[in-house]
């Protein structure tokens, strides 16, 4: 059996990532885990992360009962996302939308898959974040892949916002033990705002 390839992973997302659109969202929605996911077309990256994917599951964590004080912080993230988003100007590039260690795997040659694709037009960051949110893959992946494509700077603050759409979608789906980690990321990007 070979061993794993993370560098060969990583040089097939940017492949995937390189497969880009005029617009970000996807023709249908989708599912992420167990949640549905809107994915509708939208001109501005801003604009659809903030509506389609944070505002989506903030309203779905009202419902859920979940604490005023995390749909304060929601909110007050929600205006500031401007600040942080709007000085970031991604291509619309084909994600796989759940990419973290338990959607990937290898062949018995080394050879890397990934499944369970939660897909559409987005920022080739956010597979990133998510790749780095449970465990992360080990270093020589990230290398790889910003050795071959480096990110915008600015990123470390963007890889908070786009794990609190993960977050809050946990929170919806596997209940309170994410509420902790959900508040103290938007405290975070908060911080980063004001």
């Amino acid at each position: 059996m070979a061993k794993p390839s993370f560098p060969r992973l990583a040089q097939d997302l940017i492949a995937l990532h390189r497969t880009t659109g005029t617009i970000f969202g996807w023709h249908r929605d989708n599912y992420i885990g167990g949640s549905r996911q809107q994915n509708p077309f939208c001109n501005n990256w801003t604009e659809f992360f903030r509506e389609a994917r944070l505002h989506y599951q903030l309203s779905l964590a009202q419902k859920n009962g979940y604490s005023f004080s995390l749909q304060t912080l929601g909110e007050q993230v929600l205006s500031g996302l401007p600040e942080i988003l709007n000085h970031h100007d991604p291509v619309p590039s084909l994600v796989h939308g759940d990419l973290w260690q338990g959607n990937c795997g290898f062949t018995t040659d080394g050879v890397p898959v990934i499944y369970d694709p939660a897909i559409y037009y987005g920022d080739r960051e956010t597979d990133l974040a998510m790749s780095q949110l449970f465990g992360g893959f080990p270093q020589v992946f990230y290398d790889a892949y910003r050795e071959a494509w480096p990110l915008d700077p600015g990123w470390e603050v963007r890889q908070l916002v786009y794990n609190l759409y993960h977050i809050l979608n946990h929170l919806n789906l596997f209940g309170r033990t994410y509420l902790q980690q959900a508040e103290a990321t938007a405290r975070k990007i908060l911080s980063e705002i004001r």
